[in-house]
């Protein structure tokens, strides 16, 4: 093993995986890499703290591929915030510039807005689905035959100094007792595919009995959800048997056979009320993490993302992170400069992007209210036709409905988009209007206008001064702008610069009122 340490808490370590690390195929066991980042991300948060740091939580984890005996794997670790009493670690890539940390440090907000909405995102998924289900498949199997119970004691070498059982030592057996369980359904040896949000409700200590249960709670053709709850006994509470819970979590794994092909899990059907809560959970924890992961697959060929309770949360966080993403790109190239407005354009394989920079002469504050405000819209951007709140989902999220001025063709354009606002956490950071498509169902296409997208739009609005701003209006081109953007650039249209200007006069004259 290397561990090497880092300015600014940040921890590398380098493993070689040894057969003992190693599950029956030789591949580092899920379990051991789950220690092993956990101690990383430890010592990360130590050395940025200065004390001892346990793990709170883990938010989703997903496994890509698997090392192999032999192979040396490297982890590094950094503290991307710090809150009143927590902080964030995460895994990042081996090679880091400071534009990534600042970028990682803005989103770690972001992801603790998601952290701290999950379970009334979840709640009220689970009252949405409280409906009588019907299990009509006779061959689906009830899962009680799939409960595992294990019993590990906590000994010194699975503390820290301070007799803390290590954090990562409860994940590995958690994954071991559940892939046990999991190994029920499909006779075979599971691989661990996801864990979802890891949560330390309280701490064990050397001495403890650790009892393990595990239970499928639900199959999805290649897949099966298995929960677990970890409870702590020392000597007294054994005897009386109280049980402190300290630890739960939901596994997700998949299995192959000789081939390396995904096996098909049985159908489940629960038995018991408390089986129906579990498999319901399964059900609405499954939505929320496939709507999590087509937040990023964005793409102009596709329709934009449906606006359910399922991801709200994790579509307001794609809206701010895709745009903080696309501002923090290096190689923007000038392209137009005027006095108080410069024109950028970035281009990354097929994808060009577009930057407007103005300079505003009133406060930052007073041109994030503005500009947040797309009702407003229609005062400096000639192109815009109406635009009306469809939903105001939260004071930091609203849902617009947009018509705008034909580009080519008879037709006039509409647009249903979420904005999503963020006010900075410290004086050096920007407010934050981020804008994205989304699709209602209760506002389809209409024959009369060309349903557009917006794929990632928005400003950032950086303090100057106390009475003086810059604001940066961001585009990822889509074919509905790039009339727009060709003229410009060729010289023979200042339809962007004058829309840049006009937005100048609106934030100055309305902010003269103020």
């Amino acid at each position: 093993m290397e561990r090497r340490g880092e300015a600014g808490g940040r921890v590398c370590m380098s493993q070689t995986v040894f057969p003992a690390h190693a599950d029956h195929r030789g591949e580092l066991s899920a379990g051991q890499l789950l220690k092993w980042m956990d101690a990383t991300a430890c010592l990360a948060a130590e050395k940025h703290a200065g004390v001892s740091c346990v793990t709170a939580s883990m938010d989703d984890i997903q496994f890509e591929d698997a090392a192999r005996v032999g192979q040396i794997i490297t982890i590094k670790a950094k503290v991307n915030r710090a809150f009143k009493t927590s902080m964030e670690i995460e895994l990042e890539p081996i090679k880091l510039l400071s534009a990534q940390d600042h970028l990682e440090h803005t989103l770690a907000i972001e992801r603790r807005r998601i952290r701290l909405g999950y379970e009334q995102v979840f709640e009220n998924l689970m009252l949405e689905s409280n409906k009588e289900d019907t299990f009509e498949d006779e061959d689906a199997v009830s899962t009680e035959f799939t409960h595992v119970q294990s019993i590990e004691l906590v000994q010194p070498p699975h503390a820290n100094h301070h007799g803390n059982t290590f954090g990562g030592q409860i994940m590995a057996w958690m994954e071991t007792v559940a892939s046990i369980s999991a190994s029920r359904l499909c006779h075979s040896y599971p691989i661990l595919k996801s864990v979802n949000m890891f949560k330390f409700w309280g701490p064990s200590v050397v001495g403890d009995r650790l009892v393990f249960n595990a239970i499928v709670n639900n199959t999805f053709q290649n897949s099966v959800e298995v929960g677990v709850r970890v409870e702590a006994y020392n000597c007294e509470e054994w005897i009386k048997d109280q049980a402190r819970h300290i630890n739960s979590a939901f596994l997700i794994f998949n299995a192959v056979n000789d081939k390396g092909q995904l096996l098909t899990f049985p159908k489940i059907k629960p038995t018991t009320k408390d089986g129906m809560r579990r498999y319901r959970g399964a059900v609405v924890r499954r939505r929320i993490q496939l709507a999590r992961k087509c937040m990023l697959s964005a793409k102009e060929d596709k329709p934009s993302d449906p606006w359910e309770r399922s991801n709200q949360a994790y579509m307001s966080y794609s809206n701010v992170a895709t745009l903080t993403h696309l501002a923090a790109k290096l190689g923007w190239e000038i392209t137009s400069t005027l006095d108080d407005v410069k024109i950028w354009t970035h281009e990354e394989g097929d994808v060009l992007s577009l930057k407007v920079e103005m300079q505003v002469k009133i406060p930052s504050r007073l041109a994030f209210s503005l500009l947040s405000d797309f009702t407003l819209c229609q005062q400096w951007d000639k192109h815009v036709l109406s635009c009306e709140v469809l939903q105001a989902v939260n004071e930091d999220e609203k849902i617009y409905y947009v018509t705008s001025l034909p580009v080519t063709g008879d037709k006039p354009r509409d647009f249903v988009i979420l904005v999503s606002q963020r006010q900075p956490c410290k004086p050096s950071e920007p407010y934050v209007v981020a804008v994205k498509s989304v699709t209602l169902t209760s506002v389809p296409p209409s024959p009369e206008y060309c349903r557009s997208e917006i794929l990632c739009a928005g400003f950032e609005i950086h303090s100057e001064s106390n009475s003086n701003c810059k604001v940066c209006y961001f585009n990822q081109v889509t074919s509905g702008l790039m009339p727009y953007l060709a003229a410009n650039l060729t010289g023979s249209s200042k339809a962007i610069e004058d829309t840049a200007l006009e937005c100048i006069k609106f934030l100055e004259r309305e902010g003269s009122k103020s």
